[in-house]
């Protein structure tokens, strides 16, 4: 009969807390423990922090090289960019209805927020509050998504004919529909021999999703595994989101046990010898390259599993972004941008304002306003921009004084701490990829949560913002998990440089944790077989070494 089950369940549990060999977590030495009960204490922190990782290895080994990953490659997406910068020019000659005219064909009473005039199934549109459609060319409404109507939105999105590709329902959320692309269903999923995949809503009749095998592959390198987008779990969201946070919660909570098991076990004095020679930690093998790696890394793996949670706004928050509550902050985007009725545009018919910007590629006319006056603002191939007024040649920007000296007015008397342009990123406003507008006016109003805004001056619009209401999401969040901190992101590769390195250390953290947990599930597993013979000699590398 097999001697492990002649034992006592009071002696398992005893094995699992103490220092025995089989153990070998420990030096068991008084000159190792300042009393029993620090002792205890220390025991019982190895035994969670042991099975924690044992149930947490394996999705740390999942989050650090994929963070890797994720900085070069996104999760495949298609943004109002991407179709716009997919879709024709807009052709004067075609544009023969009137935003107002064309209006008059849907209208329901309440004036449209937004009114854009770009391109859909190769025609001229006017969309009006992202939910209605009316062509400028014959006026009539889109209604109808037809199969011929799909055919030809794929085909031109990836400039190939639709009878080299399959066409099939997606009638299931799989792999690139997970993260919301999904409200558009039903979809038509075509899939072309080069590897390009595209998604047609039947819903609206675009293009809601878009991959390639390049951007397939860079998300299973990065997004899929950082984020657990697993199909199977991701397709049920509250469940993904709970396994998300409670994973990473107890993640933190593991990486601060070990990094105090860590220093409490640590001696500068280097009491403990190993083969006759002194050292500061009292183990060999994988327990000692556990130990410090985790004594380099693990308060970094602590703060970013925590970080991550974060993204998942696990804690209830105090609303506000940038403007906070409303008031007196709320004054300066309305100043910049109100509303403005639709027979002001009058004066300048859109075909004449597409007109004035002949030689230009205009993909998209937006009805704006600046300080009261109506404006298009036009959008040039390759995201540049233009302003055309209602009286005048189009303007590539506006004077940056103007647009601060609307913001003045709109703040009021003492309403403004600092107002200036500047030409780097800073604390607040900020982008690794440099892809964010460069100048813009900084204006810090002077209220109780420090509002910032930051206002493009080419557009007018306001492209970022915070206030202190926002300090959790901004240090605790993308601080503690992205490093973006300025002083990292104007000299790259520095903060490319500082992040693989964490993401390495912490890999090879999660390889030593790895080893351990199997080791610890192969000894709890050999105590327990009948006819197995343990696993104790197989653990010698990794016995706690005799003080000196």
């Amino acid at each position: 009969m097999n001697r492990n089950r002649e034992r006592p369940l009071t002696h398992i549990i005893q094995e699992f807390f103490s220092c025995q060999p089989g153990c070998s977590e420990l030096v068991s030495s008084e000159k190792t423990m300042a009393s029993p009960v620090s002792r205890t204490l220390t025991q019982i922190a190895i035994f969670i922090h042991r099975w924690l990782g044992v149930g947490l290895c394996l999705v740390f080994l999942l989050w650090f090289p994929s963070g890797i990953g994720i900085m070069y490659w996104d999760y495949p997406s298609v943004s109002a960019d991407d179709r716009l910068e997919r879709s024709p020019s807009l052709d004067p000659a075609t544009i023969r209805f009137s935003a107002e005219e064309a209006y008059a064909v849907v209208d329901t009473g309440t004036p449209p927020r937004s009114i854009r005039l770009n391109s859909f199934d190769g025609r001229p549109v006017y969309r009006f509050d992202s939910a209605s459609m009316v062509y400028a060319d014959t006026g009539e409404e889109q209604v109808e998504v037809t199969r011929e109507l799909r055919d030809r939105v794929a085909s031109a999105w990836t400039g190939q004919p639709v009878s080299a590709a399959t066409v099939e329902s997606a009638d299931e959320v799989d792999q690139w529909t997970v993260g919301g692309v999904f409200r558009f269903a039903p979809l038509w999923k075509y899939s072309w021999p080069d590897g390009q995949q595209v998604y047609v809503s039947e819903q609206v009749g675009e293009v809601v999703q878009y991959t390639t095998t390049r951007s397939r592959l860079g998300a299973y390198v990065g997004a899929i595994p950082h984020w657990l987008y697993f199909t199977p779990l991701r397709k049920h969201g509250l469940e993904w989101s709970r396994v998300v946070i409670w994973s990473s919660a107890v993640g933190t909570v593991a990486a601060l046990l070990g990094v105090a098991i860590g220093l409490w076990m640590f001696s500068p004095s280097k009491r403990y010898r190993n083969a006759g020679v002194a050292t500061s930690i009292p183990y060999r093998g994988q327990k000692r390259w556990h130990t410090v790696l985790g004594l380099v890394f693990g308060l970094g793996a602590a703060t970013w599993a925590f970080s991550g949670m974060l993204s998942m706004d696990p804690f209830p928050t105090r609303s506000g972004g940038a403007a906070g509550r409303r008031g007196s902050s709320d004054n300066v985007p309305d100043a910049l941008r109100g509303r403005v009725e639709m027979r002001t545009y009058g004066t300048k018919h859109p075909r004449e304002a597409v007109k004035q910007l002949a030689g230009l590629q205009v993909k998209e006319l937006e009805f704006s306003s600046f300080a009261g006056d109506p404006v298009y603002l036009a959008t040039l191939s390759g995201g540049d921009t233009r302003i055309v007024p209602m009286d005048g040649g189009p303007l590539p920007s506006f004077e940056p004084e103007r647009v601060m000296s609307v913001i003045t007015r709109a703040a009021g008397r003492g309403g403004l701490a600092d107002i200036r342009l500047i030409d780097q990123y800073d604390m607040y406003y900020l982008d690794r990829r440099r892809e964010r507008p460069l100048p813009v006016i900084l204006a810090r109003l002077n209220d109780e949560v420090d509002t910032r805004y930051y206002i493009d001056p080419k557009t007018a619009r306001v492209v970022g913002g915070y206030s202190d209401r926002g300090w959790m999401n901004r240090w605790l969040y993308h601080g503690l998990h992205s490093l973006d901190f300025p002083w990292l992101y104007n000299y790259r590769p520095l903060w490319d440089i500082v992040m693989i390195t964490f993401m390495v250390g912490g890999t090879a953290l999660c390889v030593t944790s790895l080893v351990l947990a199997w080791r610890v599930i192969g000894r709890t597993l050999g105590a327990r077989i009948p006819g197995s013979a343990g696993s104790h000699s197989e653990l010698n590398e990794d016995l706690a070494i005799d003080p000196g």
